[in-house]
């Protein structure tokens, strides 16, 4: 708790999301969380704004890029990983478990050609490993609920908490995904309160309750006081049956469709067909017991 990085937030107003990056203040050595590569589902265009915006202020802190790190498969926004990448040479990395969710989606999209092996990433880390950036010690939780593959990345008193909690105004996230537990979203939870008091928590998203202005940090002690998700809920069986109970009602992200097969293949794009254009694949009736968006 006595190494503090340097914590950078950008918010994605199209999507809510919150992309980071730390960095280690003694040495210059940064990391990016969660980057997002720009996508408009109505005309079909892509582009580099938000990831472009992270390249630039990593050039003016002088900071120097170690990894690109991904906490789940997003089902919102299309990971920018691999664009970083072909940009800066930094590895990128995610949780192990990722090669379940690729199973589960390549079976959903019909490809059988499809690696479901975690080798679109240069690295698959396990519950517990550890790494450094720069001189600060992390490590990561795996953190499973929202996806199978989720995790959370702890970085000196920095833990980035992805989609198992929002702000506290905001409470948890949804558990209705294929893969997704709301009994492991509570175990996750669990988790990630149970480091220090005034570990510095950092969410993935914020959708603003109330027309607030957005937010994105907060500290254990204040989701164990506060969350309008976990506070008022003393067991898990009341949690669980909560958030079930609330998941049935919310229809599903406008653009999970659109982005597992874009993120479960490490955030590259479709490759051009013979036209030079790429496509996206959108399975019909898939999942037809889901909420009428």
């Amino acid at each position: 708790m006595t190494q503090k990085p340097e914590v950078a937030a950008f918010f994605d107003p199209r999507t809510c999301s919150v992309q980071y990056v730390v960095a280690d203040p003694e040495t210059r050595i940064c990391v990016i969380i969660d980057p997002v590569h720009d996508f408009d589902e109505k005309s079909g265009r892509t582009g580099t704004e938000n990831a472009d915006r992270l390249l630039q202020f990593i050039a003016e802190k002088g900071y120097t890029l170690s990894w690109i790190l991904d906490t789940h498969p997003h089902a919102d926004h299309f990971s920018a990983a691999q664009y970083l990448k072909g940009k800066t040479g930094a590895p990128t990395a995610i949780g192990e478990k990722v090669t379940e969710v690729q199973k589960l989606w390549k079976g959903f999209y019909n490809w059988p050609e499809f690696r479901a092996d975690g080798s679109q990433w240069d690295k698959l880390f396990a519950d517990g490993e550890t790494f450094k950036v720069g001189s600060i010690d992390a490590r990561v939780m795996f953190s499973p609920g929202h996806t199978l593959a989720s995790i959370t990345y702890v970085i000196g008193d920095a833990a980035f908490i992805h989609d198992t909690m929002f702000m506290p105004d905001g409470g948890t996230a949804r558990a209705d995904f294929p893969g997704g537990s709301a009994t492991a979203l509570w175990t996750s939870i669990q988790n990630i309160l149970a480091l220090p008091d005034a570990t510095r928590l950092f969410t993935g998203h914020d959708y603003q309750p109330g027309g607030r202005e957005p937010r994105w940090e907060s500290t254990v002690a204040e989701q164990k006081a506060g969350n309008i998700h976990i506070s008022k809920f003393k067991s898990a069986a009341e949690f669980v049956a909560a958030r079930e109970a609330r998941d049935k009602t919310l229809p599903m992200p406008k653009l999970i469709l659109h982005a597992l097969q874009v993120n479960t293949n490490g955030g590259c794009l479709p490759k051009p067909e013979a036209n030079g254009v790429r496509y996206l694949k959108i399975p019909l009736d898939q999942f037809p017991d889901a909420c009428w968006g």
